[in-house]
């Protein structure tokens, strides 16, 4: 049929409602053209009745997203597809011959010609050898990643007129990147080969694991440098750990290694500078370690300035005010100083140096009516023109008068006075929730579970640049008064909660971390973000490049509004000891950006970059990356013949040695010989995507109008 074996054209709805709606269709047609004004023949009523039935019959298929599955038998010989490991580490395979000897054998002519085969090259990334031959691989790829193999459609072309019978890879089995590939291989359904090259016992070696840290470090305060040292056959040997920065020695231990195989050492690290800083946990070489170069573990850290400083300012003493500034103390990120007013002053002192020092303001139920001129002047001050971002919980304690001086700041209008309160829960905005970090970790359920807060109802009402996060349930009715308001503006940002008693949410029964916990310490890290932080973002995809890698960068532009800009101009400037390039992003569309260089020497390199929309500078950052002090594939040379071994036995393969190759051949020959030579081959149209349709209906009702036209009937 057409040249196909199966035709099959499928809906979304019921073909009951579909049919009944082309018989309604028709009947429409035919009542319309019924009688006519003037008289027409009979064969221009069946041709005005087929042209508007046809029309409308297209227009109402569309609604049921019609899809047309073409399937055709294909005779295709069985094709195996062999991918050799082009990884580091197979070249430093100590008996250097056995790769070569393997790929001697497979470009045999026994091989070769007797099968239907191609040939694959792979580590970072899958290459088709249109020859193979030793001098094709060269055994230089920076990174091992297995489950690109499993993705054929990515790196086949024509890939339905290929029959793929089995999969062969020729490789020492140490994956670096990507995921593990046995589910991937699974779900194939591919009878996997695997060859193991390598050695599998374990050599002596002395390897730095990993290093944590924490993810905040700043300027002048102690931070802990934790390192795992791993060790094989060198239990009870002294081995001297070293902590050092940019080239400079920090600290030294000397430590007992444990027969367990496994020391943690620590070091206190005091960064005396800002910015990223390169350190690096060095274990001293021991006489018969059979690898040094995994002795070293280079890693970057970023010092900031101080911690984030937050004022909280409360218009009196009150549950609110408590319960908050608990909740700011438990964050060892944040520097926490408070002021209560009681009549016209505050009970701390101090005001001044804590104000003029504050990154983040909280006000709670301030300014109120007792509050001094000279004190909200100089509050004014802070947030009007020096743009401090802050969070205030807005109720029928503020003084209107005074709060109206800061609307343009505002993430709301003032609209009514009013001393009544109502019982209200919160109701979530979640297309917010998706935009903005305001509210992570923090789930419906949670929301459900909180008790209500008491609302000024008609007290404000959101701004139209703001986002409103939440609005009000009463007596489980939803009504549009905003309790939780978000503004991001230029440089202006701001939070609001309309309401009082919000610390009863502290009280609700969750096994969840607590709402307002969540929503305070959230509140305070988007506020204290800087603007060009959030409009302008930008880093290489990883701190550490072996010396064959590109560098690659990627970055997100944004506009005021936080929507993304794709005209922007993002320059980035990189230098090293002996080199310096220039490179101009591309844009990806969505507020992305990406940009490829290549150095060809090895070293410390920083970089700078600057973006622009229409010649004004949007943000600039800045940052570093290493070439060649890390290489993934000389890490860990040891031979993973488990995971292997696993691949194949999994898929229905086998794993064999480089002396097996005789076993092998007879079973690529045994599975040619069960393998279907018929493939199938299906291909879809789908019609709701296809403007043709609309095309065809419009020419359709276009005849019919003109038919008319010249009829008379219009």
């Amino acid at each position: 049929m057409l040249g196909y074996d199966k035709i099959i054209l499928n809906i979304s709805e019921s073909w009951l409602i579909l049919i009944l709606l082309l018989i309604l269709s028709l009947i429409f047609s035919i009542y319309s053209y019924r009688f006519t004004l003037p008289p027409i023949s009979n064969i221009k009523k069946i041709i005005l009745i087929s042209l508007r039935f046809l029309a409308l019959a297209f227009l109402i298929s569309i609604f049921f997203e019609p899809v047309l599955s073409l399937q055709k038998k294909i005779n295709l010989q069985p094709t195996h597809l062999i991918f050799i490991d082009n990884s580091k580490s197979i070249s430093a395979v100590k008996d250097s011959e056995k790769p070569n000897e393997i790929i001697n054998r497979f470009s045999s002519a026994e091989f070769y010609e007797a099968f239907n085969n191609r040939f694959f090259t792979f580590g970072s990334n899958i290459k088709e050898l249109k020859s193979l031959n030793s001098e094709a691989i060269k055994f230089d790829e920076s990174s091992t990643n297995f489950s690109r193999i499993f993705r054929l459609q990515d790196f086949l072309e024509n890939y339905q007129s290929i029959n793929p019978s089995s999969i062969t890879i020729i490789s020492d089995g140490i994956i670096n990147d990507g995921n593990n590939p046995i589910y991937q291989a699974e779900k194939l359904g591919l009878p996997v080969f695997t060859f193991a090259v390598g050695d599998s016992s374990r050599k002596k070696d002395i390897l730095v694991k990993n290093v944590i840290h924490n993810e905040n470090i700043y300027l002048g305060v102690s931070t802990t440098i934790s390192t795992s040292i791993q060790n094989v056959g060198f239990e009870n040997v002294n081995a001297k750990v070293s902590l050092i920065e940019d080239g400079k020695l920090l600290d030294n231990q000397t430590i007992t290694l444990n027969s367990s195989g496994l020391n943690v050492v620590n070091f206190n690290y005091v960064p005396k500078e800002i910015g990223e800083r390169k350190l690096q946990i060095k274990v001293d070489a021991l006489s018969n370690e059979s690898n040094v170069i995994n002795n070293v573990y280079p890693f970057f850290v970023k010092v900031t300035e101080d911690k984030t400083k937050v004022l909280v300012i409360s218009g009196s003493p009150s549950a609110d005010f408590t319960f908050i500034k608990r909740i700011l103390e438990t964050e060892e990120t944040f520097r926490v100083s408070s002021l209560t007013q009681v009549e016209s002053n505050f009970l701390e002192s101090n005001f001044k140096t804590k104000l003029d020092s504050a990154n983040v303001l909280f006000l709670i139920g301030f300014p109120n009516q007792f509050t001094s001129a000279e004190i909200f002047n100089d509050i004014k001050n802070k947030i009007v023109n020096k743009k401090t971002p802050f969070f205030l919980i807005m109720n029928n304690d503020v003084s209107l008068n005074k709060i109206k001086q800061l609307e343009g700041e505002l993430p709301f209008r003032i609209d009514n006075n009013s001393d009544n309160y109502i019982k209200a829960q919160p109701d979530l905005n979640f297309n917010e929730i998706e935009r903005f970090d305001l509210l992570n970790n923090i789930s419906e359920n949670d929301w459900n579970k909180i008790p209500p807060i008491l609302y000024p109802p008609n007290l404000v009402s959101a701004k139209p640049e703001s986002r409103v996060i939440s609005n009000i349930k009463a007596d489980n009715n939803r009504i549009k008064f905003p309790m939780i308001i978000q503004r991001g503006l230029a440089s202006s940002r701001s939070i609001a909660l309309i309401g009082k008693e919000f610390w009863r949410w502290k009280l609700q029964t969750s096994d969840a971390i607590n709402v307002l916990d969540n929503l305070i310490l959230n509140s305070v890290k988007w506020l204290s973000i800087k603007e060009d932080d959030r409009q302008f973002r930008i880093k290489t995809l990883k701190n550490f490049y072996s010396a064959s890698e590109e560098i690659e960068f990627v970055a997100e532009l944004y506009n005021e509004l936080l929507n993304p800009i794709n005209d922007g101009e993002i320059k980035v400037n990189v230098k090293g000891k002996e080199d310096s390039k220039d490179l101009l992003l591309t844009s990806l569309g969505n507020g992305l950006y990406e940009g490829k260089l290549f150095f060809n020497k090895a070293g410390d390199y920083s970089f700078s970059a600057t973006a622009k929309v229409n010649n004004k500078i949007i943000g600039s950052s800045s940052g570093r990356f290493n070439i060649g002090d890390v290489d993934l594939e000389m890490i860990d040379l040891r031979m993973n013949y488990e995971l292997l071994s696993d691949l194949s036995k999994r898929t229905n393969g086998e794993i064999f040695s480089l002396n097996e190759f005789d076993k092998y051949l007879k079973r690529i020959g045994e599975l040619d010989k069960r393998a279907s030579t018929v493939k199938i081959s299906e291909s879809q149209i789908k019609f709701q995507s296809n403007e043709i349709i609309l095309i065809i209906v419009i020419i359709l009702f276009s005849i019919e109008w003109l038919i008319r036209k010249q009829s008379s009937l219009v």
